[in-house]
């Protein structure tokens, strides 16, 4: 056995595959754009980029040019064809990738994984590129079947720089690259049919928002049963595309537009990297979250929201489903656990809770309306921890507090705005707090801003303020950082608080 050759031929097929997979992946999106990753270039270089970025004439071409380029430079390097041809030309697109995003500093995810200060991926698979340029010996491949037409220059060259015999078990050997890129493309459709597109080409993904180097220090933790979790946690309905936006009915169709999967996955990074280290979700973002962590090794703790299904009479569903996705913490979603109390089912509340429990899992209970956690603590049902809406009243588009009436967040939305029209989720402020000073467990706030009401340094505060050991808000990516920061101010300035920290 010739290792060397071996050896050879296995860093130049893991090359190709990259190369292949990356064209592949773009190719099977359909409308996939290198554009936002052009204009959105940073570097001495980056007026050429953006310029190409926002010409849609040039990017008629550059797409195309781009998507062709991996796939037969990636298809050439794995099989063996046309070696220093391909060398050479991933070597011009892996340097035009370096810089479009010269990692020079400043970047916004700082040190991320493979991309250090002047070294990055894009450099070192480069650098990869120009050693099996330069040597002689190209491994195994079809180059050394002469099965095409060379020049005699060319097949010399071939010749020399081989030690290809012309018997059937060294064709073989030249062969062998072919039913690998099947085992590969094989493992890589099964995954595409499971998961879906994916989103994350190395090559193009670019995390916008604001710079991470504004940090102001590190988030603080606290604990819910046997989890280390962060103060701010990450909110789904942003991600997930729910929006109680009052009467703009148009907003929840603007989120989804926005947060497709690779901006949610963008978004997620860059949560992370800030210290939010735990998402709260409705339960058909489960998907995508188990995705996200698959693709990307993430260890983002999941919160999954669960409800019964109550057509079936099956209760426990969508709790198992949650725990075979690898959620970490299963929590009884409010709107559900509100209609369960109002409709005098609160013994399904209570055989939930025993059923995450009985898994092994932190059991949350949430609700828009206290009254429902004030039935259930009334029967000793208590949760690990709660999760309440928490917010105050003072703000324009909330209407009386004569007029309101429990449970009916989530109702009917009616067209006078002096009852409820998808405007208030924290209903009676006041036995919110004294309910929470009384709770001997953590409590999660969220909805703190009212979706979108209430100024972020203000609902913070007053969340903390009254007894929230936790709060749950939901982020675009460019809201991220801004957000961390307030909660470090907030947590560091916090006065008047009189319940004492719980987790």
């Amino acid at each position: 056995m010739n290792w060397k050759k071996l050896l050879i031929t296995v860093f130049r097929v893991a090359i190709g595959w990259h190369f292949l997979y990356e064209g592949i992946s773009k190719l099977a999106m359909g409308n996939w754009s290198a554009a936002g990753y052009l204009t959105n270039s940073t570097g001495p270089f980056s007026g050429f980029y953006q310029w190409m970025g926002t010409s849609d004439g040039l990017m008629n071409v550059v797409d195309p040019i781009n998507i062709a380029g991996l796939l037969l430079i990636g298809l050439a390097l794995f099989i063996g064809l046309a070696i220093r041809v391909s060398s050479v030309s991933g070597i011009v697109l892996l340097v035009l990738y370096y810089f479009a995003y010269p990692p020079f500093g400043g970047s916004i995810m700082g040190p991320a994984e493979g991309n250090l200060y002047i070294v990055n991926k894009n450099l070192i698979e480069a650098l990869a590129l120009v050693v099996l340029l330069v040597i002689k010996e190209k491994g195994y491949g079809l180059f050394a079947l002469k099965l095409f037409s060379l020049k005699k220059k060319d097949a010399d060259e071939s010749e020399k720089s081989t030690t290809t015999s012309n018997s059937r078990r060294e064709a073989l050997k030249n062969l062998a690259t072919i039913p690998a890129l099947g085992v590969l493309g094989f493992g890589a459709f099964r995954d595409s049919q499971k998961f879906g597109i994916d989103t994350l080409s190395g090559a193009t993904i670019k995390i916008g928002g604001a710079d991470i180097s504004d940090l102001k220090g590190e988030l603080p933790m606290g604990k819910i049963g046997a989890h280390e979790i962060s103060r701010l946690v990450m909110g789904g309905n942003l991600i997930g595309g729910w929006a109680h936006a009052r009467d703009l009915i148009y907003v929840p169709s603007l989120f989804r537009a926005y947060n497709t999967e690779k901006k949610i996955f963008e978004t997620l990074m860059l949560a992370e990297k800030a210290g939010i280290n735990t998402i709260n979700i409705g339960f058909p973002t489960n998907e995508t979250i188990a995705k996200y962590k698959k693709i990307t090794g993430s260890k983002i703790k999941v919160i999954s929201q669960v409800h019964p299904d109550m057509e079936n009479k099956d209760y426990f569903v969508n709790i198992d489903k949650a725990i075979d996705m690898g959620v970490d913490i299963v929590q009884i979603q409010g709107n559900h656990c509100d209609w369960l109390v109002r409709d005098n089912k609160i013994d399904i509340i209570e055989k939930m809770m025993d059923r995450i429990r009985s898994q092994g899992y932190t059991a949350g209970l949430a609700s828009h309306t206290v009254d429902s956690l004030i039935a259930c603590e009334e029967q000793g049902i208590i949760p690990d921890y709660y999760m309440k809406t928490m917010h105050h009243d003072n703000y324009w588009s909330a209407h009386p507090r004569e007029n309101r009436v429990p449970f009916e967040v989530d109702g009917k939305n009616y067209s006078d705005h002096n009852k409820f029209h998808n405007n208030i989720f924290c209903l009676f402020p006041d036995r919110t707090t004294e309910f929470v000073e009384r709770a001997k467990v953590p409590v999660m706030g969220f909805k703190v801003l009212a979706a979108g009401a209430i100024q972020p340094e203000d609902g913070f505060n007053w969340a903390f303020k009254n007894g929230a050991d936790f709060i749950c808000v939901g982020m675009f990516d460019f809201q991220v950082v801004n957000d961390v920061n307030i909660t470090i101010d907030v947590l560091g300035k916090l006065q008047g608080r009189t319940r004492k920290w719980y987790g």
